[in-house]
This record gives C-alpha cells, structure tokens and sequence, in this order.
C-alpha cells in the first residue's frame, strides 16, 4: 500500500514522490457523483508526480468498513462529509473537495406537496416541517442543532420510499445530487422543490491514515497549486454534473436559509475564500 510497501529484500527506504510504478487505492466509483471527487484527486497528485497511478478497490463498502480498510492499510484514501470521528481518528486534508457545495442543499420532496413550501421564508417557517436524514450523517447534527424537527434511518436508500411514505416532509440534498436520484427512482412519486435553499457549512474531505503524513502532504499542496493555477476551478465548473445541478437549481432565485454547523471543527479552513462555493458570483 501508498508509502507503506518498503523492500525488504532490496532494503531501499522509501523515496516520496520518487518516479516509478507506485499505485494509489481509492474507494469504488460507482456514479457521476464519485467519479468528479476521483477527477479532483487525480488532478491534485497529478500536480505533484504524474507518474502515480490509481486503483479502484472492487467492493461495495459501507464508510465503516472503509475507515478500517484504510487504518489497515488496504486503502490509501477515501472522501466522506465530516464528522467528528473521522477527524479525530484520521487525517483530514483540510480542503473542501467539492467548494462546500455539499452544504447548499434544495429538497426532494413529494409531487403535489410545493404548496407546503410555498410560505416558507425563514428558519422559524422551516421548523414547521419534518426533514429526513441518515442517521450517522455528518451534517445531520446541523438540522437537530438548529433544531429542524429530523427523522433518520441507517439506510439512504430508504429515505425516498419513507418520504413517499409521509414519514417526513423533505429530504434536503446537496444540489448536485436531487436530480440523478429522482430520476432513478420514476416507480416513486418524487420531485424537486422550488423555492428554498438551506445552507450551512459542510465539507467533504479527503481523509488517509493518520500514520500517513507523506501521502496527506502531496494532496494537499497538489489542491493548493490546482486551485492557485486555476485548474481546479476548470475542472469543477466545467464538470458536466455541475454545470447541470447550477442550471437546474436557480440559487440565486431561490429563498436562502442559513444555519451553522456544529460538526465542522477549528480546523476548518473558512478564510480561504478561493476553496468555498460563492453563490452569489456564478
């Protein structure tokens, strides 16, 4: 595994960035949604040894088994939204992958259920309204702190047919991710709602082993020189997944609803302008 592999029958010690057929094991990309966070990657170890290759890791996991893999060493890094385990027991690069976009959020909500929505013009009128949530999910602390009545399950996939079900009202999604998922699912009786935007701070990550200082370093300083020479931007923007979630989504028309987020640590990095979403200068 990344930086981990040493020969003991050559006896050579590890030389970091060194050319040469060295490999990177990445978590399973199974949408266009993962494959933008493997692009970002790419581009970011590109910048400091183009000569890295990568690989995919062949199963399906769930985020527990692959914060083990990765201790472990079978994996060498994987993205997640944050929460408080993983930066205490991992190590974070403390760049948000995707902007903070994964904060912005619009809703999946039953067909013919705008008209609950329609009224909606601040966070007082939102509490008047059950959203749906995984339970471990990082920014779920965000809607019970600003005290948003929650209803959660283990499973994702059950949160569609629970919203059907009338179990919640809405279930608030990052505005690259309604659209594919309604569309997957015609058989449910699901749309996109119009009008509001929930925002609070959120960031995916990319996360190694904390042993892993070497591999930590070349992704973040190749984040910094992609963003500092604009390629990261023409990568984002220009990413097919994004431009259609900005076009469909209409933010700047949308009622803006703010709200803190109490899971995102000292660390994160809110003064660097350049590495969040700016809604207002798309």
């Amino acid at each position: 595994m990344w930086f981990r592999k040493i020969s003991l029958i050559l006896c050579f010690a590890f030389l970091p960035f060194a050319a040469g057929a060295q490999t990177l094991t990445h978590m399973k990309i199974n949408d266009e949604k993962e494959q933008i966070l493997l692009d970002v990657l790419k581009l970011a170890v590109s910048k400091m040894d183009p000569s890295i290759t990568f690989e995919s890791i062949t199963d399906d996991m769930t985020s527990v088994r692959l914060v083990e893999e990765l201790k472990a060493g079978k994996l060498d890094v994987f993205w997640a939204g944050v929460i408080p385990e993983y930066e205490d027991t991992l190590m974070p690069i403390h760049i948000p992958v995707l902007k903070g976009m994964l904060g912005h959020r619009i809703f999946i909500i039953e067909q013919g259920k705008q008209p609950l929505f329609d009224n909606i013009n601040n966070l007082q009128d939102l509490k008047q309204l059950k959203a749906g949530q995984g339970l471990t999910w990082g920014d779920t602390q965000a809607l019970l702190g600003a005290g948003i009545p929650t209803v959660t399950t283990m499973h994702y996939h059950n949160l569609f047919r629970m919203l059907e079900g009338d179990r919640f009202d809405y279930f608030p999604r990052a505005i690259h991710e309604p659209w594919s998922e309604v569309k997957a699912r015609p058989e449910l009786n699901l749309t996109i709602e119009k009008r509001i935007l929930l925002i609070y701070p959120f960031a995916m990550y990319f996360f190694v082993a904390q042993d892993n200082q070497k591999l930590h370093d070349l992704i973040y300083q190749g984040m910094e020189k992609a963003i500092a020479d604009g390629s990261y931007d023409k990568l984002f923007f220009g990413s097919p997944l994004v431009k259609d979630a900005l076009g469909k989504s209409n933010l700047k028309d949308r009622v803006i609803i703010r709200i803190p987020n109490p899971v995102m640590g000292p660390k994160t990095p809110f003064d660097r302008k350049e590495f969040w979403l700016d809604i207002e200068n798309l």
